[in-house]
């Protein structure tokens, strides 16, 4: 690997960590938006919950993500590949279901149980800016540790 692709690497990480730290840590959508390219797209899978482009993406993040996060979210990363154009972030999530989640279960009201799920994150990126994200976690190990239903219908 020539020292111009590791550090290109390293940027793409820097992105990708700082577009999470503005959304999760700071809810400051402006900021975590600056890190995507003009037309971005975000899923989480299974629920198909996300948007694609700038605008739509902002609604998502302020009126539907955002005001629904957990209070005790916590996520440990547990690994993470890059590559030239794709970042991978493996993760252990853990966290209260102490209010309705719209983008992670959308007809589910609170069940006030903990869960602690595996989630992977891919991120694509152009020109050191993040395209698209898709965001995969074990959805039936989610409903039996919240003690709901196999069927939580998903959007879509």
């Amino acid at each position: 690997m020539t020292p111009a692709i590791a550090e290109a690497m390293r940027q793409l990480e820097r992105a990708c960590d700082e577009h999470r730290d503005a959304l999760l840590m700071w809810h400051d959508v402006d900021a975590a938006l600056k890190h995507m390219v003009p037309e971005p797209a975000v899923r989480h899978l299974p629920t198909g919950t996300g948007a694609d482009g700038r605008r739509a993406l902002h609604r998502f993040y302020t009126e539907e993500f955002l005001p629904y996060l957990p209070g005790d979210l916590a996520i440990t990363r547990v690994s993470r590949t890059v590559g030239r154009f794709r970042l991978i972030d493996e993760m252990l999530v853990r966290f209260t279901h102490d209010r309705p989640l719209r983008w992670l279960l959308p007809e589910a009201r609170p069940t006030h149980r903990q869960a602690e799920i595996t989630a992977v994150m891919i991120a694509e990126f152009d020109r050191l800016h993040i395209r698209a994200q898709r965001i995969h976690w074990d959805h039936a190990t989610l409903l039996g540790q919240l003690g709901l239903p196999p069927l939580v219908r998903a959007r879509g």
